[in-house]
């Protein structure tokens, strides 16, 4: 990727280059990029087939640059989480029992009492499932990626030209289907970023059309956002949901009976709405005991001392099981934000730095002359206060991870579509330096791509794909060595606590291999009783972290 201040002096020179064009040769430029553009319409135009083409680029091209850009591995708590529920999908389960040795496994973000799931909504664990049942979970993200920029074409079908629709589907293919946290790592925004487009895409047709489809897809939508992003896609359904009301008002006074939304639309999507809410129920139900408490909501009642919000103060600190929750928890949370001022502004700065290295690129900046004019059109009004709305709870939360305001990936691309629409109109002396800043912006961005991939950086944030490789390395080798095993992790003191190492997956008794946290010499014994048929090792992360020696104090496992 471009570094500051290089992309700066990249973005400038690109630009002044288009720019030199369109005023010593705008006849010629104007010409050539007519021809160019006269295949890309008549592609466009076929709307199925530009949705089908973009799915599969998307797959097509992050396949071919695994030689640059390899299967990501998981590193990060969360995406341990989400591979965990994943999994248990796939084991045909919501959840699994309690294990007996619990304490030795407790992993971060994920509860134990009463069953042993994940905290997170569904919908990524189900992505997930799909990837592990066709070889490797990273499929499924692949999948899902391709998925999000088909559907985000398709809701920019109903609000743009066809061949607008097509550059904007072509934007958000680029910026996430490549070098992305979203591709390439186990967590991301995906399936909400999807959850939205189908919600906005939904509505225009619905007003057109009163077809029973269209209703399906939105209430499709809805789901996949409340088993997501839950809070920020109520946020996102709000102006959506104000804007389908007034609709549905309006034609008791027209020609058509009124039966007829009723019966197409309003029914249908007030049976998927209810199907939905029986599975969050059941779901919840089945993973805390509880229809009404999610298991985000449990997993903070167990684990949290810091707060959801920006006005919440902390509680004070819980007792954990291990020093490594306590570091977390009680330790790099409360620092990382303790309900003053200062902490206010520094998680905003954050939420901007990081959400927009993740949703834009620097050669974005060509096209602010335009963006105040898309503010202002008067068809840009409803999307524009669904990205006010959203923004607004993205930035009231304390925690600043990009994804938080998936939903609105649609909408964002919509806007810096129609900026580029009204940038394009803007002439310098009669010559077109607008259309030259928005092609520049478009260029910048497939040259930011293409720099990023031929360094290997798979995201700009630089969060996730590598995970830990001396991890990695241990399981590769246990993996072929025979045998069950059981690798006791002692952590030293000051040690990283994002750079954790226990995490396992839904079948415990009968993995190949687990890996456990050292804790109290009783807990311990306990454990080797347990699986006294293992071979046990002990890892210490920061000493060696590829050096696996025998247990000091385990028993020799049995022999079978």
């Amino acid at each position: 990727m471009l570094q500051f201040p290089t992309e700066i002096l990249v973005v400038l020179i690109v630009a002044l280059g288009f720019i030199s064009l369109s005023l010593f040769a705008p006849r010629s430029a104007e010409n050539f990029f007519r021809r160019f553009g006269s295949g890309f319409t008549k592609l466009a135009e076929r709307k199925t087939l530009a949705i089908w083409l973009l799915f599969f680029f998307v797959i097509t091209v992050r396949l071919a640059l695994l030689p640059r850009l390899s299967i990501p591995i998981g590193g990060i708590h969360d995406e341990f989480s989400y591979l965990l529920m994943g999994d248990t999908f796939t084991h045909g389960r919501l959840a699994n029992p309690t294990h007996p040795m619990w304490i030795s496994f407790e992993t971060f973000h994920v509860n134990w009492i009463p069953t042993y799931s994940s905290k997170y909504p569904p919908a990524q664990g189900l992505v997930l499932a799909i990837g592990y049942l066709l070889g490797h979970p990273w499929i499924g993200v692949l999948l899902g990626n391709a998925a999000m920029a088909a559907a985000i074409l398709w809701m920019l079908q109903a609000w743009l030209p066809t061949r607008w629709a097509f550059l904007g589907g072509i934007l958000v293919a680029l910026k996430f289907g490549i070098a992305s946290y979203w591709m390439n790592s186990y967590w991301g925004g995906a399936v909400a970023a999807t959850g939205g487009a189908l919600v906005l895409g939904a509505l225009p047709r619905i007003a057109r059309s009163v077809e029973t489809k269209d209703a399906l897809l939105m209430g499709l939508g809805i789901a996949l956002l409340a088993n997501s992003r839950p809070f920020e896609g109520f946020l996102f359904c709000i102006p959506i949901a104000g804007s389908f009301f007034w609709w549905l008002a309006g034609k008791s006074k027209s020609r058509m009976p009124m039966r007829t939304p009723i019966r197409n639309v309003l029914v249908p999507l007030a049976a998927v709405m209810a199907l939905s809410v029986a599975f969050m129920g059941y779901y919840n139900w089945r993973l805390t005991g509880h229809a009404a408490v999610f298991p985000y909501v449990l997993n903070a009642r167990t684990y949290e001392s810091a707060g959801l919000f920006l006005w919440d103060h902390p509680r004070e600190p819980l007792h954990y099981n291990n020093e490594q929750f306590e570091e977390f928890y009680s330790g790099w949370e409360l620092e990382n934000y303790n309900n003053s001022w200062r902490d206010v502004w520094r998680v905003t700065a954050e939420k901007l730095t990081r959400s927009g290295s993740t949703y834009f690129w620097w050669g974005a900046l060509l096209l602010l002359p335009g963006l105040p004019f898309a503010f202002f059109d008067r068809k840009m009004r409803l999307p524009l206060a669904i990205f006010l709305m959203v923004t607004v709870g993205f930035f009231l939360v304390i925690w600043s991870m990009p994804h938080y305001a998936a939903p609105l990936t649609c909408v964002i691309a919509l806007l810096l579509v129609q900026a580029i629409r009204h940038l394009r109109t803007m002439k310098v002396f009669g010559r077109p330096v607008g259309a030259a800043l928005s092609r520049a912006a478009v260029v910048l961005l497939a040259v930011d791509m293409a720099l990023g991939v031929a360094h290997g950086v798979c995201d700009p944030l630089s969060w996730a794909c590598t995970g830990d490789p001396s991890r990695a390395a241990i399981v590769e080798k246990l993996s072929h060595t025979p045998g069950k095993h059981l690798v006791i992790v002692r952590y030293p003191e000051g040690y990283n606590v994002h750079d954790d190492w226990v995490f396992n997956g839904a079948e415990i008794d009968s993995a190949k291999l687990l890996w456990a946290r050292e804790t109290n010499p009783q807990q311990n014994q306990r454990l080797f009783d347990y699986f006294k048929d293992r071979q046990i090792w002990l890892i210490q992360p920061e000493e060696d972290n590829t050096e696996l020696i025998p247990y000091p104090l385990a028993a020799t496992p049995q022999k079978h």
